[in-house]
């Protein structure tokens, strides 16, 4: 026989609902006006030749993808707050990877072209705008694509731009951090660029880490909808203490370093 639960214990699911589907009345229309109005203009300030014009140690079109993706975090319901600062120039930013959700919480800061997996090509908007946001694709278990990867990203670094990464490799559910690859380092070895850790925090003091995380068998369009309908909550984001390039026979002592710095500032 089916257990049908209390009516005083379906209230609270009732009145969630209601809420949550409040947040979608007033969110969904701001997120088609962010993609019909602030999104085309964007675009302009990243093509030429406003997007070379300079804007103190940034471009124009630095500023509008920062700002663009400020916004769309804003509508999301995150409150952002920058602990630290990011550093100027050529920079590896390294970070421990939650959701889709993080390539926008970074880039609200500052505009580096990310490392992903190809899928993401594939996704709605996401992919579209990674595409258009200096994104290097990778197809994972793929060696050829990895040092292709490799050679794109020191390229980047040598040219003067910041290039971010997640070391883990993939999503892990919010629980923990962890292992880093400590081949993705290489490039910024070889280009001689420091590495700049960077710890994601969301929720306060962390707390809504699994519930911002891809969920069990959760696609990226379930977690999107999910995310765009949840309550309003800060979200984090540590520019931690750079670590010099070293050489190459350093890579894992990088990676075990970025990774412990990152681990402590999401202790606190």
């Amino acid at each position: 026989m089916e257990h049908v639960p209390p009516r005083a214990a379906r209230r609270p699911q009732r009145r969630g609902a209601i809420v949550r589907s409040a947040r979608y009345l007033y969110r969904v229309p701001l997120l088609l006006l962010h993609l019909l109005v602030p999104l085309p203009l964007t675009l302009l300030c990243l093509a030429p030749p406003l997007g070379h014009i300079r804007w103190g140690p940034e471009t124009l079109g630095d500023r509008a993808v920062r700002a663009w993706s400020a916004g769309l975090m804003w509508i999301f319901g995150f409150r952002l707050r920058r602990v630290g600062t990011p550093l100027p120039g050529p920079v590896l930013f390294v970070a421990n990877h939650v959701s889709w959700i993080d390539i926008e919480a970074l880039h609200s800061q500052r505009m580096m072209g990310f490392v992903a997996k190809r899928e993401i090509a594939g996704w709605p908007l996401v992919g579209w705008l990674a595409a258009r946001g200096q994104t290097i694709f990778h197809r994972r278990g793929s060696a050829d694509s990895l040092n292709g990867v490799l050679e794109a990203m020191g390229e980047r670094l040598r040219a003067g731009k910041s290039v971010g990464v997640f070391p883990e490799g993939r999503t892990r559910g919010g629980e923990d951090v962890g292992p880093f690859h400590a081949r993705i380092f290489t490039a910024a070895v070889q280009a001689q660029v420091p590495v700049q850790p960077v710890a994601l925090r969301y929720g306060a003091g962390g707390a809504a880490q699994t519930v911002v995380a891809f969920g069990p068998r959760e696609n990226f369009a379930a977690n999107f909808l999910r995310l765009l309908g949840e309550p309003v909550r800060p979200a984090e984001i540590h520019f931690l203490a750079p670590i010099p390039p070293g050489d190459v026979e350093g890579r894992r002592r990088i990676a075990e370093q970025a990774r412990e710095r990152i681990v402590a500032a999401m202790a606190r």
